[in-house]
Parts: structure tokens; sequence; C-alpha cells
């Protein structure tokens, strides 16, 4: 379908996406308080970004009609599965096993989401990472995240 209505379809299921993403935070920020310029509501930044992402998803879709750009390509899960299931092992690892165990493995699932992934260099990149992490998190900022659970 959009391959018929726009001359760049890719470009024009980008900005369709985010025009889709902008309608669902105003729709959720709705009911929050706008407030004013002088007393900001909690719901002004989120609608604000909202209206910021709308806008440019317009302008990507208007840029779609006007520009060539290449047809849409077949989607493969094998990338948003593994993304997705990364920042799923974090959220369910890092109460119940620290940030020790949650950090390598989120890290190695995420990275299964290429087809060039290699384990030597995903590992040695995780631990180092992991290692970044806790002295950042843990030590110079001092946030109550556990290294380990049992700690």
């Amino acid at each position: 379908m959009l391959q018929k209505l726009f001359r760049n379809p890719q470009d024009a299921a980008a900005g369709l996406f985010l025009v889709s993403v902008a309608a669902f935070f105003l729709w959720q920020s709705s009911s929050l308080d706008l407030g004013t310029l002088r007393s900001m509501g909690p719901g002004m930044l989120p609608r604000s970004l909202a209206l910021i992402v709308l806008g440019l998803g317009c302008l990507i879709m208007f840029n779609a009609s006007v520009t060539v750009g290449p047809a849409l390509e077949s989607w493969q899960l094998r990338g948003p599965v593994f993304v997705i299931g990364s920042i799923l092992i974090f959220a369910l690892l890092i109460r119940s096993a620290g940030l020790l165990v949650a950090g390598p493995l989120t890290m190695i699932v995420g990275a299964y989401a290429s087809d060039e992934f290699r384990l030597k260099e995903t590992l040695i990149f995780s631990v180092l990472m992991t290692a970044f992490c806790i002295l950042l998190f843990k030590v110079m900022l001092k946030l109550p995240i556990p290294v380990i659970a049992f700690m």
C-alpha cells in the first residue's frame, strides 16, 4: 500500500511509525496537567516531545511523497526479538541476580540480534561494559543497584 502512495516507501513507513508513537504518547499524556510556561505541569514535557516527534514524522512522510527512494524490504524478526528479549532479561535479573549477572547476559542476548555475532568479542565486550557499569553506577554515582543479589 505504501508503495503506491509514496515515492519513497521506506521513509513513509518510518514517518508513519513516528506518527503512531507520537499519537500513543499524546493519548497517554492527555490526562496529565499541562500547566503554563511559568509553572510547568507533569504533562508539559511528554506532550511537547510527542508533538515534536509528530511533526518530524509528518515531515518525513511529506519528504517521502516528494523524493524517490527504495521500496520496502521484508522484515526479519531476529533483531526485534533478541533486543526485546535482552531488555526483558535485564528487567527480570537486575534485582534478583544483580548487575554482575544481568549485565553480561543482557549484552550477549542483545548481540544475537546481529547476523555478525561473534561469541569471543561479545564476551570480552560484555565483561568490560559490566565492569564499567559497576564502576559508574555503584562506585561513582552510589546508586542502590545490587552488584550481586545477596550483597
